[in-house]
């Protein structure tokens, strides 16, 4: 058993939360029990996620992508009622932390992908993202690697006929910054989503994209940091996959 507000206070400072500009708050989004056992963890917020914790008998629900974005309504819908009764009956904390996970240099979503791929991280790219070299591989191998370690077949955008060297990480929706990646002089980028102007970008200036799904190339991050801080309080944490082809 731990004090939430330890937990809280601990995995805000590991991430260094106040770092990154949001679109949400980071760290505690609906306060529950004082006292935890048992942590789950999920890549985002849905009713689904909060029933299934609150079966499991979790105290506390860490996700990637939380509750209250600034680009949504202020309006406490269906969607928004639902999942918040399912939080209270059992009361149920919500931590989030979204690009502060994304960013974490060993527990983040980009770092624990270099890891699974066997790159080496080299430098920052882009605000969250990681440049990497890998050894030389065709893109054909370097997709099996991918679908390999996400579980899933990813979307690929060749951009040649050309071998990865230079690999740039960005998890979720970072479809945009594949200009900066080509920019930058990596061979390919891997993310999550593709957007509709990528196919071209992809041709045009030599680059391929590897779009792996968003779901799919998040959760590695909040299972790692649910695994380190439930090793560092003596708690059992368990991760609720929902099914999300997106």
């Amino acid at each position: 058993m731990a004090r939430r507000d330890e937990i809280v206070a601990y995995a805000n400072g590991l991430l260094e939360i106040d770092r990154f500009s949001e679109w949400a708050p980071q760290g505690m989004q609906v306060v529950g029990a004082e006292d935890v056992a048992s942590i789950a963890c999920s890549v985002s917020c849905s009713r689904e996620v909060f029933e299934r914790a609150v079966e499991g008998g979790a105290q506390l629900v860490i996700v990637h992508h939380g509750m209250f974005w600034r680009n949504e309504p202020l309006v406490v819908d269906a969607r928004l009622r639902g999942r918040l009764e399912a939080l209270f009956r059992g009361n149920v904390s919500l931590l989030a932390y979204h690009l502060a996970l994304d960013a974490h240099p060993t527990l983040g979503n980009n770092a624990q992908l270099a890891q699974r791929l066997d790159a080496s991280v080299d430098r920052p790219f882009v605000t969250v993202g990681l440049g990497c070299t890998i050894e030389p591989v065709d893109l054909a191998m370097l997709t099996r690697r991918v679908e390999d370690v996400v579980g899933r077949p990813p979307l690929v955008l060749a951009g040649g006929d050309h071998e990865v060297t230079r690999l740039a990480i960005c998890s979720g929706g970072s479809a945009p910054d594949l200009i900066q990646a080509a920019h930058e002089g990596y061979d390919a980028l891997l993310t999550g989503e593709p957007a509709e102007p990528s196919a071209s970008t992809a041709r045009e200036l030599g680059i391929h994209l590897i779009a792996a799904g968003h779901y799919a190339t998040e959760r590695f991050g909040v299972e790692a940091l649910s695994s380190h801080v439930a090793e560092r309080f003596g708690l059992d944490w368990r991760f609720i996959d929902v099914e999300n082809p997106v």
